[in-house]
């Protein structure tokens, strides 16, 4: 009989994900500042789980519904408390880990000073920044007892405390200070002779010159303690049809800064009465987390914690390689034409992709460009080249997401100079989200026109691509790239569906590919055929596909999963998923790439996808999941896929006790820290 659970709660999961990032802020083996921006990386994970995951917990809980079905046999009620409670514990954990990061850096001579902290030969530095570089973007509010107020979504404020003169009356008065968002959090004070540097918290320096915010206000003491809320991030999108799509998703992500709270983190040393004065203006009901904390919130700042000129404290840079026998400065589209290409970034250079671009969009054959965006970095080469190839008479269709969560105003920015520039824009298809990553162009040949085009398991974004892993394939398969084609056409006219004998697409055809997929290897298994399945995905919670993947361990087939995120899978219970075995990998870069890999009998399927196994890939979304034929391709995969499977330095076991327990290298094993030997395996490749 199986006693243990047969799935784990996705919101739980998303925090032992969310923990194995803590655990890099607390690695004694990793640069130090380096460790300081993985604290920045959970925090900053823990909003986006509060505005996304969290809230719609609480939604539920607000309804009728129980939730049960979908949070693995929990009420939503149940789970509210649970996460608050794993949440109160994470962030102690990250405060202390916080704190010995600190000590750490005061044996480097670095020192944080706060506002009590500050020594004469520091005034007039302090004074003249907070003067010229704070003072004048400060959004300083008096709050009375009646007026409401609304604090803006994941912002930091201080609630300011004065006790006045005992004249005055009110005899206590309180003010609300914004966080300049454009402000550097960070302020790094001149190097002294000595060596020593300090760095002043700008909330500190905020502190620091109270006197002169305040200096018309006859107190006798005055103290300013922090608070930040998080609100629901989902979008509602109004039903009214004479508003266009892309005036529905602006007022929409307006209207987030407002929404309903979910989320209060405090400092746990503020008066009762100002922390009671606080939720009584924000309407913080009974279903909203509160989350007592350190003299400093906001700690995603830390991701962008300045270098301090000390590269000894920051991990060495890869240079991004070149990918073999594939040069920038010769005609990529011919060299494509005669074989595909990898690309393995961030170890390979995006500028591939750029090149592709640009290229197209100056050669005097290429006739149209299709391309499908989710994210783009703020200042995007992508988009650029794009609009050059419509000023230059190519036809240019780009499918951009206007949903794609947190970028939503920077992909209507880019939409408005792309349309302005002659490009012709599709918004996709009412309640799917186009999550595929794919691009084709169309160039006259000598007896017809011919296709080239790219597949990624990533976003065209240069700025994630440097710490992103990520895999794209360029090919000139006619086969391949035909389908690629049915793809946009499905997008531009949504009710005719396609076929495809190549590409995996959601939302019609992946859950029944991947299930006949995971039934071949039944079969093989069965009839002593060589079989067995490898995944190397950010996320798995659809329930079918994870039964799926029971029957096949049940059956036999051995299972081998590399999962970054969240996973809702039990593995290696006996009964149940005995032969299938989990790990994940967090270090340096994220992984972020997706490959399905199944052995077939001795003639491997290999895919690269958008998709996760989440229910919203494979029902919600236009995804495409496309196959490798080259057989030197398909070993590369193999190979970096092993890399990985055989991380002794920064693998966690998952969804098994203790969790996320680290693989160390047994007796005699050398150490292989799987993403500094894979740049090893680029280096070598190049070599021979």
């Amino acid at each position: 009989m199986i006693t243990h659970p047969q799935y784990i709660n996705r919101e739980i999961s998303w925090l032992d994900f969310n923990e194995r990032v803590l655990q890099e802020a607390n690695d004694q083996n990793v640069p130090l500042l380096e460790r300081l921006r993985f604290l920045g990386i959970f925090s900053n994970n823990l909003d986006e789980f509060f505005q996304v995951r969290y809230a719609t917990v609480r939604r539920i809980a607000q309804s009728s519904m129980t939730g049960k079905k979908v949070f693995a046999g929990r009420s939503a009620e149940v789970l509210l408390k649970e996460i608050t409670k794993k949440v109160i514990e994470l962030q102690e954990d990250s405060l202390n880990i916080l704190n010995r990061i600190y000590d750490e850096m005061e044996r480097e001579n670095i020192f944080f000073i706060d506002e009590n902290q500050v020594n004469p030969d520091q005034e007039k530095f302090l004074k003249d920044y907070f003067i010229e570089k704070v003072n004048p973007s400060l959004v300083t509010l008096i709050l009375s007892g009646e007026q409401t107020q609304d604090l803006s979504d994941n912002k930091a404020f201080l609630i300011v405390t004065m006790d006045l003169d005992s004249n005055s009356k009110p005899n206590r008065l309180f003010a609300l200070i914004e966080i300049p968002k454009d402000a550097k959090r960070f302020v790094v004070l001149p190097k002294k002779e000595d060596g020593k540097q300090y760095v002043m918290m700008l909330d500190d320096l905020i502190r620091y010159n109270f006197h002169i915010i305040f200096n018309f206000f006859n107190y006798n003491s005055i103290a300013g303690h922090m608070v930040k809320i998080t609100r629901d991030a989902e979008l509602d999108l109004e039903e009214d049809v004479s508003i266009s799509y892309v005036e529905k998703i602006t007022m929409s992500v307006k209207d987030r800064l407002i929404s309903d709270p979910v989320r209060l983190v405090y400092d746990k040393k503020i008066p009762k009465y100002t922390l009671k004065f606080v939720i009584e203006k924000l309407s913080i009901n009974s279903t909203d987390s509160l989350i007592p904390g350190g003299k400093y919130h906001h700690r995603r700042d830390y991701m962008n914690f300045p270098s301090l000129d000390r590269p000894d404290l920051l991990y060495s840079k890869f240079l991004p390689l070149p990918i073999p026998n594939l040069s920038l400065e010769e005609n990529i589209l011919e060299a494509i034409a005669k074989r595909d290409y990898l690309l393995h970034a961030p170890y390979q250079n995006f500028s591939y992709i750029i090149k592709f671009l640009r290229e197209a969009a100056i050669d005097p054959k290429v006739k149209s460009i299709k391309i499908t965006i989710y994210r783009l970095s703020k200042l995007s080469d992508v988009a650029s080249s794009l609009i050059n190839a419509a000023r230059n008479g190519k036809k240019v269709l780009v499918q951009i997401e206007l949903q794609a969560r947190f970028d939503e105003q920077n992909n209507i920015n880019f939409a408005g100079q792309l349309e302005a520039a002659g490009v012709r824009l599709i918004f996709g298809i009412p309640g799917l989200k186009v999550h595929s990553k794919i691009c084709v162009i169309e160039r006259v040949g000598e007896k017809k026109n011919f296709r080239f085009g790219f597949i990624s398991t990533g976003n065209f974004n240069e700025s994630t691509a440097k710490i992103y892993t990520d895999y794209t394939l360029f090919t000139a398969n006619q086969k391949i790239l035909k389908e690629v084609n049915k793809v946009f056409n499905f997008l531009e006219v949504s009710y005719k569906l396609k076929k495809y004998r190549h590409l995996i697409v959601s939302p019609h055809y992946s859950s029944n590919i991947l299930c006949k997929l995971i039934d071949k290897e039944i079969s093989n298994h069965k009839k002593g055929l060589l079989s067995g399945i490898s995944l190397k995905i950010n996320n798995i919670t659809n329930y079918p596909l994870v039964n799926k993947l029971y029957e096949a361990s049940q059956a036999g087939v051995k299972v081998k999963m590399i999962v970054r995120g969240v996973c809702c899978l039990v593995p290696g219970v006996k009964g149940l998923s005995e032969n299938i075995q989990v790990i994940s990998v967090v270090d340096k870069f994220l992984e972020h790439s997706r490959v399905y890999i199944f052995k077939n009998a001795g003639d491997r399927k290999i895919y690269l996808s958008s998709a996760d196994w989440m229910t919203r890939n494979i029902e919600n979304r236009v995804e495409v999941g496309c196959p490798i034929y080259d057989k030197d391709l398909q070993q590369e995969i193999l190979d970096t896929f092993n890399i990985s499977w055989n991380d002794n330095v920064k693998a966690r076991i998952i969804n098994k006790t203790p969790q996320n327990k680290i693989i160390k290298p047994v007796s005699g094993e050398p150490k292989q820290r799987s993403q500094w030997s894979t740049y090893a395996y680029y280096e070598n490749k190049l070599n021979q």
